[in-house]
């Protein structure tokens, strides 16, 4: 481990740890657009994976916050060959199994200032409760310090099609 607290493997993600908060927005073809407010945390413990924490609202046309909406947690496990695993499990019923690769586009003064982190799932597991999803690709970058996101899926009946994608801006630095 380096004396940093960050797990040498762990590098190539290194741009995703803190706090992250904005908003964003919602569509898919069985339901009404909206805007959502959402909180976003990647940490370590100085071991080699991320966990990952996501919690969201809807929110009014002021901004406000309506109710909850989703919640979701896991984690990142680097692979070589700068692939990552990532594991989710979700309020609404899901479980994911996600791989994807890591690209870092930037770097000034040994930081990361540009990367992203495309997935892609590998399994979906649902609840029979949860309603049908069976398919997700998302797509993490870093823009001019700022973790963008978008989240496409099948679910529904629906060909793969984009359902969610947010602008979320550091709250804190962290490890």
């Amino acid at each position: 481990m380096e004396s940093s607290g960050l797990h040498p493997e762990l590098s190539a993600l290194s741009w995703l740890i803190g706090l992250w908060v904005g908003v964003g927005t919602g569509q898919y073809p069985t339901i009404d657009d909206f805007r959502f407010g959402q909180e976003v945390a990647f940490s370590t413990d100085g071991r080699p994976f991320l966990s990952y924490s996501s919690r969201s609202w809807l929110l009014d046309e002021n901004g406000e916050r309506v109710r909850p909406l989703a919640a979701e947690s896991g984690f990142l496990r680097p692979r070589p060959g700068n692939t990552v695993e990532m594991q989710l499990s979700h309020a609404a019923g899901y479980s994911e199994i996600w791989y994807g690769k890591v690209e870092v586009t930037g770097i000034e003064q040994a930081k990361i200032t540009g990367a992203r982190v495309e997935f892609r799932t590998d399994l979906v597991a649902r609840t029979e409760t949860a309603k049908e999803y069976v398919e997700g690709h998302r797509l993490y970058g870093l823009v001019d310090g700022r973790l963008l996101w978008t989240f496409d899926m099948s679910a529904m009946g629906q060909p793969l099609s984009n359902h969610l994608a947010a602008t979320l801006h550091p709250m804190e630095e962290s490890l």
